[in-house]
């Protein structure tokens, strides 16, 4: 079999057949990279591009870049182009600042190509399968940390094998959430041996959480996205057997974990530290840094202060020294609608929750890829209320990744419906 996919693979330039398995595998071995490399995704999306280019066909792209969910990530990227003009930062500084965004310009190209294919799934298969790899890495190294790529007693650093415990806490969130669609759909068909299967793989995610590392962002978003599961999937009875049970089993894992208990516990001290010191603990940060970005705002709320102005202004506003909180200076200012309110103003902020309602939009429907498309929106949605997520390299490429597949195949499945094809998706 791999021989013959092989070979498939070398005659990609005379069959076009050839040429589509070959973006989609780049894809998939993307995909698979994703939670332990960042230059291995940089450079995979670079070959995905130009093995795309070699299928893209000029006049239908174009016309699918008419649609708001490809439009509003091309119009944002082209204000933050356009912000360079206006901004005050130096020019290395505006450059730098408009590279995170630069990613949204992929999604279109994600659109068209999985609207096309039929191995969207074997993406996000090759993600779960790489995710369940990292808990094996990360039960390893809480054993014997000595095996971490990770600097010797880094913060957070506890069972992290390679990126950090804010990024792996997000994989094992969307993983153990999205698999519980699955799970139910088996378990109403009678497929018992598959369920518990896929119920194993989500509880090692959700053991991994509760005994080894979580994020504080994680334990808030988690609650979230399966209260939209238990909505969309269950029945209100369902529910509320449920609701107890969840209380119970999140109270006997805080009792039972003192990783999880730590954890908890870091909010009310972080926040009391700050308060009574003035210490730039990471909730002390974040308020100040949230207060100074509003200030910011209302200087210049229309298109607001330009690419890569953010870390001028906070140098600009910092008071007494760098060791406490209000000396900090940082150029992200770990809310993304506030990143984006700062450089770029309101008109910003109405693209930037025009692209997150259009692709929440998208996911509206049934089926296995709407709802992990709808998950992945969620989940940055609310992840950025406390970091700028939709910039950040490692969760901007989950929902770049998760939004382009996932809204191709949605796409795909709704041109068939309205064709009076099948549902069934055949090779081409």
């Amino acid at each position: 079999m791999v021989s013959s996919l092989l070979s498939i693979m070398a005659s990609a330039r005379r069959d076009p057949f050839a040429r589509m398995l070959n973006v989609d595998l780049i894809a998939v071995v993307v995909a698979a990279l994703l939670p332990w490399s960042t230059s291995g995704v940089s450079i995979g999306m670079v070959v995905w591009l130009a093995a795309l280019a070699t299928r893209l066909e000029l006049r239908p792209f174009l016309r699918s870049l008419q649609r708001p969910i490809s439009a509003l990530p091309i119009a944002l990227v082209a204000l933050a182009v356009a912000g360079t003009l206006w901004s005050d930062a130096s020019w290395g500084a505006r450059l730098y600042a408009l590279s995170p965004a630069t990613k949204l310009l992929l999604l279109p190209f994600l659109f068209y190509h999985f609207e096309r294919s039929t191995r969207g799934m074997w993406v996000f298969i090759a993600f779960l399968a790489s995710c369940t790899l990292l808990t094996a890495a990360s039960w390893l190294v809480a054993i014997y940390p000595s095996l971490s790529l990770k600097a010797p007693g880094e913060a957070g650093g506890h069972g992290i094998f390679v990126k950090n415990y804010i990024a792996q806490s997000q994989e094992f969130v969307l993983c153990t959430v999205v698999l519980a669609f699955p799970i139910v759909t088996l378990l109403r068909d009678g497929k018992i041996r598959q369920a518990l299967l896929l119920t194993a793989l989500a509880t090692n995610f959700f053991l991994n959480m509760t005994f080894v590392v979580v994020s504080r962002t994680a334990l808030v978003t988690l609650p979230v996205m399966l209260a939209a599961f238990a909505m969309a999937h269950l029945r209100w009875r369902t529910n509320v057997l449920l609701f107890v049970a969840a209380v119970m089993l999140g109270a006997l894992a805080w009792t039972l974990s003192p990783q999880l208990q730590a954890t908890t516990d870091k909010f009310s001290r972080d926040y009391r530290i700050y308060k009574e010191f003035n210490q730039p603990t990471s909730i002390g940060l974040r308020l100040e840094f949230w207060e100074k970005s509003l200030r910011f705002f209302a200087e210049a709320p229309v298109i607001g202060h330009g690419t890569g102005s953010t870390r001028g202004l906070f140098e600009a506003a910092a008071t007494g020294p760098a060791v406490l909180a209000q000396g900090a200076v940082i150029g992200n200012p770990h809310n993304q609608t506030l990143n984006v309110a700062v450089q770029w103003g309101a008109v910003g902020v109405v693209i930037l929750y025009a692209i997150w309602f259009s692709h929440f939009a998208l996911f509206r429907g049934h089926g296995l890829a709407a709802w992990i498309g709808l998950m992945v929106v969620l989940q940055n949605m609310f992840s950025s209320l406390f970091n700028s997520h939709l910039f950040d390299f490692h969760e901007g490429w989950m929902y770049v990744l998760g939004v382009g597949v996932a809204g191709g195949m949605v796409l795909q499945a709704r041109s068939r419906g309205e064709a009076g094809e099948p549902s069934k998706i055949v090779r081409p």
